[in-house]
This record gives structure tokens, sequence and C-alpha cells, in this order.
């Protein structure tokens, strides 16, 4: 999945955190939903504007956020 597509960070929204299509909703928030239990409905009804590659891109980011993370870690 090219989460590109769907990720946006602007410095001036939501400080900088990396967002759902420029929308005020966080990848943070949507990872945090997903982990507390809210099924993808669930998350869905609750956020109209959202759709299911948009919970798939915040998930398809953090894995890439995380695979750089721990390369540059084991590359210090």
């Amino acid at each position: 999945m090219n989460y590109r597509n769907h990720i946006t960070i602007e410095a001036n929204k939501r400080g900088g955190k990396p967002c759902v299509r420029g929308l005020r909703i966080t990848v943070y928030e949507v990872l945090e939903y997903l982990a507390s239990e809210m099924t993808e409905a669930e998350i869905l009804d609750d956020f109209p504007d959202l759709t299911r590659e948009d919970l798939k891109a915040c998930i398809a980011y953090d894995a890439d956020r995380e695979r750089r993370f721990m390369t540059a870690t084991l590359s210090a």
C-alpha cells in the first residue's frame, strides 16, 4: 500500500503530526482507536470522512516508520 497518497504532514495542522488526507485526524488517533479494539466499522461510523484505505494507510505508515527507525538504530 502506498500510504503517501493518504498521509499528510503540515506544520500548521495538529502540530505537524501526520494526519489523514489533510484532515485533523492523526495517524496516532487512528492507531489508538484500533488498539482499543474499536472495529473498522465503528471507526468509519464515528468518522465518516475516513475510508477503509485511510485506516490501512495509517498502519502502513507506522510500519514503515518503525522499519526506518530500526534500520537507523542498527546502523548507528
